[in-house]
C-alpha cells in the first residue's frame, strides 16, 4: 500500500467513524418509534445489493456494538472504575485484560438473546435453522436488544454509581425496559408467527428467558 491508498483508507475511516455521529441517534430513534417497523427494515435491506444495504441507518450488529461502547464509556466517565472482570486473572478472566476484549464480551453475551429468539422463530414457523435463514431474523432483533442493552447500561449504572432518587430511577429504567423488550418481542412473535396473543407470549417468554440464562451461565465463566 502506498502513501496516497493509505492517506484514501484515512480518510474513510475518518467519514466512517464520524458518521457515526449522525446515524447513531437516528438509528435510535427509528428503532424505538416503533421496533416493529425498523426490524422489518432489518429484513428489506438484506435483499439489497451489499453497498447499498443500511445506507441511511447502522447496520444491526454495528448499532449493537456501539450502543455497548456508549454504555461502556457512560461507565467509565461517571468513575466506576476498573471492571472486576478486567481486575481478575484466574481462570477464563485472564483473557479479559483489557477494556476492549470486556467490550468484546459484553458484544458477545447481549447478542446471545438475539440469537436465541431468532432461532425460536425458526423453530416456531417449522423452518429449518440454517445460517442463510438465520441471518434476517438475528439482525432483525439486532436493533432492540441494542436499544435494550443501552437501557440497562444506563438505568445500572444510575442505580450503582448515584444515590438517594437517581438509585430508584435507575430500577425504575430496567423494569421498563424489560417490560418494553417483553411487549416488543410479544409484538414480532405474534406477526410473524400469526398465531395468537397467549402463544406469542410465550415464545417471547421462553427464548428471552432462555437467551438471557445462557448469557449469565457464559458470563460467570468469566467471573
Amino acid at each position: 500500500m502506498n502513501f496516497m491508498q493509505l492517506l484514501q483508507s484515512l480518510d474513510d475511516l475518518l467519514y466512517e467513524v464520524m458518521s457515526w455521529l449522525v446515524f447513531f441517534p437516528i438509528t435510535l430513534w427509528r428503532t424505538v418509534t416503533p421496533p416493529l417497523r425498523i426490524m422489518e427494515y432489518a429484513d428489506r435491506e438484506l435483499h439489497d445489493l451489499p453497498e447499498k444495504q443500511y445506507d441511511d441507518t447502522l447496520s444491526p450488529p454495528m448499532f449493537l456494538l456501539l450502543a455497548l461502547l456508549l454504555a461502556h464509556m457512560l461507565e467509565l466517565a461517571l468513575g466506576g472504575g476498573v471492571n472486576p472482570v478486567v481486575e481478575n486473572n484466574t481462570g477464563l478472566a485472564a483473557y479479559v485484560d483489557t477494556d476492549s476484549k470486556l467490550l468484546l464480551l459484553r458484544l458477545v453475551i447481549f447478542s446471545i438473546v438475539p440469537l436465541v429468539v431468532a432461532t425460536a422463530l425458526l423453530v416456531g414457523l417449522r423452518q429449518p435453522v440454517t445460517r442463510e435463514r438465520l441471518k434476517a431474523p438475528f439482525y432483525a432483533q439486532c436493533y432492540p436488544a441494542a436499544a435494550f442493552a443501552l437501557a440497562i447500561g444506563g438505568g445500572g449504572l444510575l442505580r450503582h454509581q448515584l444515590p438517594g432518587a437517581a438509585s430508584v430511577a435507575g430500577v425504575a429504567v430496567i423494569l421498563a425496559a424489560i417490560v418494553a423488550y417483553f411487549a416488543v418481542q410479544t409484538a414480532w412473535f405474534r406477526r410473524h408467527l400469526r398465531r395468537g396473543l397467549p402463544v406469542a407470549a410465550g415464545y417471547a417468554a421462553l427464548s428471552i428467558v432462555g437467551g438471557i440464562t445462557v448469557g449469565i451461565l457464559f458470563a460467570l465463566l468469566f467471573v
